[in-house]
């Protein structure tokens, strides 16, 4: 009889196996050795293709936020370049809430992450924001963003109307939520990220021409 076959490894099998323990059972799921069990291997196989489980999800951290998108920012309009991104950005990571804590920690030395912030960055002070506030509206729409892909607000609801009845009158349509979480988790990231962009309006109209960058 032949030897069993092995089955043939991949980054890109190895980056969707593991993707796959973390939306199925989070972040404290992951081991090297739980991956090479649902790969059907040796946890000593994966070793050769990628060092660590630190690096491992690095490298997934980065193929999530290459898939957010800043292209906005080239036309030279600001509003354009936020909205894109946040709507794209948020997009990505709600494919896969449960590695959104690893995210929010910031870009490390991740590539896409970086190559994120610098067109942020840079695309606002093109259009006329000074840098600090650059940095703040960058910021500002990561709080909003991850906020908005890690959980789920209308999903937090129970639908049983008499949770709410009595004790909690003015929640009774509650119960409703739940049946709708995905239309009003979606409505309700737009009309923030709306609020959003009408503040910093005001905020770039009242812009002293002095605080303008060159």
């Amino acid at each position: 009889m032949g030897r069993p076959r092995v089955p043939m490894l991949s980054r890109e099998g190895i980056h969707a196996a593991a993707l796959q323990v973390i939306d199925a059972e989070g972040l404290a799921g992951l081991s090297m050795r739980r991956l090479a069990a649902a790969l059907g291997v040796q946890a000593a196989s994966l070793y050769g293709h990628v060092a660590s489980k630190d690096e491992l999800l690095q490298e997934i951290a980065n193929g999530i936020t290459a898939k957010a998108d800043v292209s906005g920012f080239a036309t030279g309009d600001w509003r354009t370049g936020v909205r894109t991104w946040a709507r794209t950005y948020r997009a990505a990571l709600a494919e896969h809430p449960n590695i959104v804590p690893f995210l929010a920690y910031g870009p490390r030395r991740r590539e896409a992450a970086l190559r994120m912030a610098n067109a942020v960055h840079g695309g606002l002070m093109s259009a006329g924001w000074p840098a600090k506030y650059a940095t703040m509206i960058g910021a500002a729409t990561k709080y909003l963003v991850v906020g908005a892909a890690i959980t789920s607000f209308s999903q937090g609801f129970e639908d049983d109307e008499r949770i709410y009845r009595d004790n909690y009158p003015n929640l009774i349509d509650a119960a409703a939520l739940r049946a709708h979480a995905d239309e009003i988790d979606q409505r309700s990231f737009e009309l923030a990220l709306d609020s959003f962009i009408d503040g910093l309006e005001r905020r770039f109209a009242a812009l002293r021409p002095t605080d303008r960058p060159a």
